[in-house]
């Protein structure tokens, strides 16, 4: 049986070779997903050092997950011409032609495609 009291578990492991140390004030931890973002709020942080690995173990908290947009490095300039051509051959929105343009790096006929495949769905 695995001792209660803290101070002996701890004392037992570092006999077996295992350092254990918790992180103090750590405010958030978030992992990072291609599409979206795991985000732990106040959590419980526990270092074990066994040889010369590090092993993190996090627990607790309020978890949020928030969606992440695929952000275009370098974005290109999208004129208002563009903008109007793309709403004229969709009717799509002013907002939806600008949106579909971002997304699409500025590639006007991917961006009418996307908005005619939105709208026929």
């Amino acid at each position: 049986m695995f001792p209660t009291n803290p101070r002996e578990l701890k004392r037992r492991m570092r006999q077996l070779g295992i350092d254990v140390e918790e992180l103090k004030e750590v405010k958030s931890i978030t992992i990072e997903f291609t599409d979206k973002e795991l985000i732990i709020r106040e959590p419980q942080v526990v270092v074990m050092k066994i040889q010369d690995q590090k092993i993190y173990y996090v627990s607790g908290g309020i978890e949020e997950i928030a969606s992440k947009e695929v952000l275009v490095e370098s974005a290109p300039k999208i004129s208002e011409d563009d903008v109007r051509f793309v709403m004229e051959q969709t009717g799509a929105s002013r907002e939806e032609a600008l949106n579909a343009l971002r997304k699409t790096g500025g590639d006007i006929p991917q961006a009418i495609l996307m908005l005619t495949e939105k709208r026929s769905q």
